[in-house]
C-alpha cells in the first residue's frame, strides 16, 4: 500500500492531469507526437495568407492571424478537453471566402469574413443546445458524401486555377493553360509530389512539396524573392476585428451562413470522430470523453478564426499522424499550440511562397474530400442521385450553397415521388424547404 502511495506521490503535474499513465503515454511520447502533427499541418500558415490575400486582405497579417488562432484553438483543445486533435483554419473554407464569396460574388472581405463568423456562430448554438450530434445523425449519408465531395472538386478547381493550369476561355468556358509556363509546371509538380509521398506514407507530403516547389521556383521564377527567415509579428490590425454586419442578413447571403454552419458541422465532426476512434478513445458510437467541451472549444475557435480575419477554424484530420507516432492526450494539441505561437516569427517566409505552391496542397486536399463517393449507393437512385447533383452542382456553379440547396431538394424530391417519403429525416425536410423559400425570394 505504501509503495503504491509513493508511486502516486511521484507523478508529475503533467502526468496527472492530463493521465498519461492512464493512456498508456508518457511526456516523451506526446512531445514527439506534437511535433509530428506540427510538420504535417504548418503548411496552413503559408497556404491561408497566399489564398486570403487574393481576397485583398493583408497576407503578412493574416501570416500571424493564422499561427495566433491555431496556437490559441490547439492549447484551448488540450488543456481543456484533452484530447490529442489540432486544430487551425479549414482548406475549403479559405477557398471558398476568397475565390467565391468576394472574388466571384464581389462582397468585402469584411462582409465575406462576417458571414464565415456568423455561420461558426450558428455552430456554436447548435453545440450549446446540443443539436450537433442530432443533425449529424439526421443528414443523410448521401448528402453527407455529396457536400464533402463537391467542396472538394471546388478546391480542386481553384488548385488548377492558381497555378493556371484551367484557364477562362469565352468559347470553351475553360481550357488548359500553357504547358510551358512556370506556374503551369511547378503546379503540377507540387500535386505530384504530394501524391508520391502520400502514397508512401510520408506524413509532411504536403510541407515537402510546398518547399520544394518553393525553392525551385526562387531559382528559376524572378517573382520569387528570398525576404529573410525571421522578424517581428507585423501589425494585424488590419485584419482583426473587421466584421462588417452591414450586409449580412439579406435574404441572398443567409444561404451561404447556413453553408458555412453545415461545411464546419461536417468536416469538424468527422474528424473528431476518426481521430479519436483511431487514438481508440471512441466507442462504437462514436462517443469520446469531454465530447462536449471539444464542440465548444472547435465552434468558439472558428467564430475567433473569422474576427481575427483568418476564416473559420476546424479539426484537422493530420492529427492522426500525432496519433500514430503515440499521442492519446490533451497535451499533444498543447505542444503543437506553442509550436504555432513560435511560429509568429516566420511572416518574412510567407512573402517568398508563390501562389501555385499552393496548388498541390488543394487537389490533394480535393481527392481526400470526394475519395467518399466510393460510399455512395450508386444502385439506389434515391441517394445517388442526390449525391451527384450536390457534388456536381459546386464546382459548376462555383459556389458550395447551391451544392447544397440543390442536394437537399432533390433528395426529398426523389424520397417523396418514388413513394419513400417515410425515409426522410426531419432535419433533411427542413432543410429542403428553407432552400426552396431563398429560390423563391431570390427570383
Amino acid at each position: 500500500m505504501s509503495t503504491n502511495n509513493s508511486q502516486s506521490v511521484k507523478r508529475s503535474f503533467l502526468d496527472r492531469y492530463f493521465q498519461f499513465q492512464e493512456h498508456r503515454t508518457n511526456l516523451k511520447t506526446e512531445l514527439i507526437a506534437s511535433f509530428t502533427t506540427f510538420i504535417t499541418m504548418v503548411y496552413i500558415v503559408f497556404v491561408n495568407p497566399k489564398i486570403l490575400g487574393d481576397a485583398g486582405m493583408d497576407s503578412q497579417a493574416v501570416f500571424v492571424t493564422t499561427a495566433l488562432i491555431t496556437g490559441i484553438a490547439c492549447m484551448l483543445m488540450g488543456i481543456v478537453a484533452k484530447l490529442p486533435i489540432a486544430l487551425a483554419p479549414g482548406m475549403g473554407i479559405n477557398a471558398y471566402f476568397a475565390y467565391v464569396l468576394v472574388g466571384s460574388m464581389g462582397l468585402t472581405w469584411q462582409t465575406g469574413m462576417t458571414l464565415i463568423f456568423l455561420g461558426a456562430a450558428g455552430l456554436f448554438l447548435l453545440s450549446v443546445f446540443r443539436l450537433r450530434y442530432w443533425m449529424i445523425s439526421n443528414i443523410p449519408l448521401s448528402l453527407r458524401i455529396g457536400v464533402s465531395s463537391g467542396c472538394g472538386l471546388l478546391i480542386t478547381l481553384i488548385g488548377l486555377h492558381n497555378a493556371h493550369i484551367i484557364i477562362a476561355d469565352p468559347d470553351t468556358m475553360v481550357r488548359l493553360g500553357n504547358p510551358t509556363s512556370i506556374p503551369f509546371i511547378l503546379g503540377c509538380l507540387s500535386f505530384l509530389i504530394v501524391a508520391v509521398l502520400a502514397q508512401r506514407k510520408w506524413n509532411s507530403s504536403i510541407l515537402l512539396s510546398f518547399v520544394i516547389v518553393t525553392l525551385i521556383g526562387w531559382a528559376i521564377d524572378p517573382e520569387v524573392t528570398y525576404h529573410g527567415l525571421v522578424s517581428l509579428p507585423p501589425d494585424i490590425s488590419g485584419v482583426v476585428g473587421q466584421l462588417d454586419f452591414s450586409k449580412v442578413f439579406e435574404v441572398t447571403l443567409v444561404g451561404i451562413i447556413i453553408s458555412v454552419m453545415l461545411i464546419n458541422l461536417f468536416e469538424s465532426s468527422g474528424t473528431f470522430i476518426a481521430v479519436t476512434e483511431k487514438a481508440g478513445l471512441a466507442d462504437k458510437d462514436g462517443r469520446y470523453p469531454n465530447q462536449q467541451k471539444s464542440l465548444y472549444i472547435d465552434s468558439a475557435s472558428s467564430a475567433l478564426g473569422a474576427a481575427m480575419g483568418t476564416s473559420a477554424v476546424t479539426a484537422y484530420v493530420e492529427s492522426a499522424s500525432g496519433v500514430a507516432v503515440g499521442g492519446r492526450t490533451g497535451m499533444m494539441a498543447l505542444g503543437v499550440g506553442v509550436l504555432f505561437l513560435c511560429a509568429v516569427f516566420l511572416s518574412p517566409l510567407e512573402r517568398m511562397v508563390p501562389l501555385y505552391a499552393t496548388t498541390g496542397a488543394l487537389i490533394y486536399i480535393g481527392v481526400l474530400m470526394a475519395s467518399d463517393l466510393a460510399r455512395v449507393k450508386w444502385d439506389d437512385l434515391t441517394e445517388a442521385v442526390p449525391a451527384f447533383v450536390a457534388t456536381i452542382m459546386m464546382p459548376f456553379s462555383f459556389t458550395i450553397t447551391e451544392g447544397i440547396a440543390t442536394g437537399f431538394i432533390t433528395y426529398v424530391f426523389m424520397k417523396l415521388f418514388t413513394g419513400r417519403y417515410k425515409e426522410i429525416t426531419i432535419c433533411a425536410a427542413v432543410m429542403a424547404v428553407l432552400f426552396l423559400a431563398r429560390y423563391a425570394f431570390l427570383f
